[in-house]
Formats: C-alpha cells, structure tokens, sequence
C-alpha cells in the first residue's frame, strides 16, 4: 500500500523532522534578497539566481541571516563552518551559566543540639556553592499538639541559618503538618 503516510505516531517517531536553522541555498524560495558578501560587502537587492551565481563563484554557500526582513537579508559564507561556529557559541554560553540547585533539609521539633550542627554544617556548605537551600521542619503524631514549641525551634534554626550568610527568599510558610523557608546565598 503506497501513498503519503499521514499518521501522528510517525510524526512523533520523527520521520517528518522539522528543518531547523536558517535556509540554505535551494531552500531560499524568494525571488529577491539583500546580498552581503563573505567579505562584508553589500551587493544589495538582486535576484536570487544572481545571489546563487555569485556564491557558486566564491565557492560557498547563501545562508539566509534575516529572513523576516523585505527583502530577506542573505550572506554568503561556509555552511559548516556557520554551523561549528554557532555551536561553539552555544556550548561556552552553557559553560558559563550557573546551575543553581535546591536542597532540602528537613528538621523535626525535638532534634538534638549536635543533630542540628551537622545539619546547620551541611547547610553552610550548600549555600557556599551557591545553592538554595529549603528548610523543612516536619510534625508527627503528638508534636502536632505543640506546633509552638516546634515554631520557636525553627525560628531559632532560621536565626542561625541567616548568621551564616544566607537571605531568606520565601518567609516561613506552614501548610498542613510542615513549616518551610527558602534561603539562598548572600549576592556577592
């Protein structure tokens, strides 16, 4: 059975992949375009069997730089060398952008003083990386009887977390059996 294949389950397999990226020489479809030449030279609005012949002459290719434009603005340069050159920009661009992560440390009301240190070290730790950290104290059975108590507690927990170096991002919030603050690292 031949004929055009039309289901969606192939379009999401991705038989039919969508071009990405400017046009490239036979996929400028106007007939007019404003021509910059490899050299920066402005040819300007000439048709595009003229623009191919000048690039075909050069020995390269007609990329279409502003398609939106009237008319659309082509270049003339190396394919593969634009395309190299665009992915090496987008991978520094990566390179260079910070990842900032969310961790979550959970306390309970009665936690013990030493308990709290390692904690309040591993906190410490985290925002000197430059993350977020998300303070979380959790109630359980009776500890629901005296949230207060467990109010003061984490207070007194947020009160040394901001003695570290820390600004608070989101105020303390409760929602149902769990009190929690967002804290993040001092702008430098």
């Amino acid at each position: 059975m031949g004929g055009v294949i039309s289901s969606s389950k192939d379009f999401r397999r991705g038989m039919f992949k969508k071009e990405t990226g400017p046009r490239v020489n036979e996929q400028i479809r106007c007939s007019e375009v404003r021509l910059i030449g490899a050299d920066g030279h402005q040819y300007g609005v000439v048709s595009i069997h003229q623009a191919r012949l000048i690039a075909d002459d050069a020995g390269l290719d007609l990329i279409e730089v502003s398609p939106n434009s009237s008319p659309p603005v082509v270049k003339i340069m190396d394919y593969g060398k634009y395309k190299y050159q665009k992915q090496k920009k987008e991978s520094d661009a990566k390179k260079k952008q910070a990842t900032v992560e969310v961790k979550e440390i959970k306390f309970r009301p009665n936690i013990e003083k030493h308990d709290l240190d390692v904690k309040l070290k591993k906190i410490d730790k985290f925002l000197k990386e430059g993350d977020k950290v998300k303070l979380l104290m959790q109630f359980r059975g009776r500890e629901m009887a005296h949230q207060d108590i467990g109010r003061e507690k984490f207070n007194d927990i947020l009160q040394q977390v901001l003695g570290l170096g820390a600004t608070v991002e989101s105020d303390r919030k409760q929602m149902g059996n769990r009190i929690f603050a967002m804290v993040a690292p001092v702008k430098k």
